[in-house]
């Protein structure tokens, strides 16, 4: 008798935390959110200009956006340098800075 009102409580808890979960869920998808950006703010976004670290051979960060104008920003790691591209990502590129080349077609 005691292992069937355990499951049965067990069951009805359940059942209960299953539908305040999808009632949160229904909440939280109904509810209208502000956080998107002004298409000002998407064409002058550019990322934080800092060095990245070195992690056996240099490193490098390439951000496309992918909303018109389509547009490409270049971080070197060794030098911080930062630099925009129209276009998407370039199938060569060298800093103009430290004159390291960071990617090149053949190698990927």
């Amino acid at each position: 008798m005691g292992a069937l009102m355990s499951i049965a409580i067990d069951a009805v808890m359940g059942a209960v935390a299953g539908l305040g979960g999808i009632l949160c869920f229904i909440i939280g998808m109904s509810t209208p959110t502000e956080m998107g950006l002004s298409p000002e703010a998407i064409v002058n976004w550019k990322p934080s200009m800092e060095r990245l670290p070195d992690a056996g051979r240099f490193m490098y960060r390439v951000d496309v956006t992918i909303d018109e104008p389509i547009s490409s920003t270049i971080l070197c790691g060794p030098c911080g340098n930062l630099e925009s591209v129209d276009g998407p990502r370039p199938e060569h590129y060298t800093c103009p800075v430290c004159s390291r080349q960071l990617w090149s077609a053949e190698e990927e």
